[in-house]
């Protein structure tokens, strides 16, 4: 019986478990160093207190349980043999005769890894829940004091980075500060805060139109976010970010600017591109191990003069159901046939009632474009409890501004796996 291991319970190592799930003449593993699948699209709102953790994510075992060649087990890749077909792992060696690396991408801080202490970036549940803990207890700590300047500096929030992810913790901050927050404190005014959102590029939202993404700065300015692009960090630090000669005192800073593939040590080197994506060829496969695929935000896929395709849900969940149809046609004695990327577009949320969607020709904005964000979103979460319990609390926080999450939870927040694990 082939065995077929798969590291990683994101968008790819996910669906491609449940299509090998379907053959029992096949032996599944499935290595995850979290016993949860995430979806991390609507991470943003787990820390801007819109949604708990437990609404965005399902357990990975019961997800699978129904497929009785597939088994699940928590630990953390280490080391890989590709020529003796072992990987190694914090739960021991496995041997393999298909693997599929879909470890995901990690927060890349250009060469300042001390920079993560002061600006937490959102891959993780842990991450997610530390910038909800520094943007409540920013407000808490304001209130309780008289000191203009501090309370500037409290009130004061720096987002990192003018993609997708940027600009919706942006939006999501300048609503909560100027509705959620208004009415809750009595010796600061919630609605004076200050958001910057600080892009290194020309423009925020470089993969969009220019006019969808001027529309995008419009509504941010309307949420009280200030646009700084053509701005560079060159440090920060537990007051603030310092931009050129100019310092913006902070004590919330979050990094949404870059991320880099996660790194297995290999016995035989691969080749990486800059951002330390394994590079893959046309099948998704490691040059020279055919029986090797990597996929997801950890492969570079495509012209090695193109950026590859972008680290998004749709990319990986077509790489991951392609690579265990590639392995069954293995099986089967088919011939491979290349993989093809089918983009269904893009979109990005800016606030309760304003978005942006391209598909192909198709494009529009506002609150139809806010709408098909909603049920795009709804309808690729996990689970239907996942559904029915975000479209209440959307539901609730639409009609009232309330969010239902406003927890201050201390929490290892630092993307490093248990030490158990």
């Amino acid at each position: 019986m082939k065995h077929v291991v798969i590291v990683g319970g994101g968008f790819a190592g996910l669906n491609a478990a449940k299509l090998l799930g379907s053959k029992n003449d096949l032996k599944v593993t499935l290595i995850d160093r979290q016993n949860f699948h995430l979806f991390q699209p609507l991470l943003y709102q787990v820390a801007m207190a819109g949604l708990s953790p437990a609404d965005i994510a399902a357990p990975i075992r019961s997800l699978l349980s129904k497929h009785k060649n597939v088994s699940v087990l928590r630990g953390t890749a280490t080391g890989l043999d590709p020529d003796q077909k072992v990987l190694t792992t914090s739960i021991g060696d496995f041997n393999f005769d298909y693997l599929i690396l879909a470890c995901g991408a990690k927060p890349s801080y250009f060469n300042h890894p001390e920079w993560e202490d002061f600006a937490p970036s959102l891959k993780t549940v842990s991450q997610a829940t530390e910038i909800r803990r520094r943007l409540l207890q920013a407000f808490e700590q304001a209130e309780r004091t008289n000191d203009k300047t501090l309370q500037s500096q409290l009130l004061s929030f720096v987002v990192i980075g003018g993609g997708p992810t940027g600009v919706e913790l942006a939006g999501a901050i300048g609503e909560m500060t100027r509705h959620t927050l208004a009415k809750d404190f009595r010796n600061i005014d919630a609605t004076l805060s200050r958001i910057f959102l600080i892009e290194a590029g020309p423009r925020i939202l470089s993969t969009f139109s220019p006019k969808h993404a001027q529309r995008a700065s419009r509504d941010l300015e309307k949420l009280g976010v200030q646009i700084w692009t053509n701005s560079m960090v060159s440090q920060i630090d537990e007051n603030g970010v310092t931009i050129g000669t100019e310092k913006i005192s902070s004590s919330t800073v979050v990094w949404a600017a870059g991320v880099k593939s996660e790194e297995l040590v290999s016995t035989k080197e691969l080749e990486r591109d800059r951002a330390k994506r394994i590079v893959v060829d046309e099948e998704l496969a490691v040059n020279d191990y055919p029986n090797i695929f990597v996929v997801g935000d950890q492969s570079k896929f495509g012209d090695p003069a193109s950026p590859g395709l972008p680290g998004t849900a749709p990319v990986a969940m077509q790489q991951g159901r392609y690579v265990a149809q590639t392995i069954l046609k293995d099986l089967k004695g088919e011939p491979r046939t290349p993989f093809k990327f089918v983009d269904r577009g893009q979109m990005a949320t800016i606030g309760r009632t304003s978005a942006i969607v391209e598909i192909g020709k198709l494009s529009f904005t506002g609150i139809l474009a806010w709408i098909t964000w909603l049920v795009v979103h709804i309808y690729f979460l996990v689970g239907f409890k996942n559904r029915l319990f975000v479209v209440y609390k959307w539901g609730w926080s639409f009609l009232t501004f309330k969010k239902g999450a406003r927890l201050i939870v201390d929490r290892n927040w630092k993307n490093e796996p248990d030490p158990g694990s």
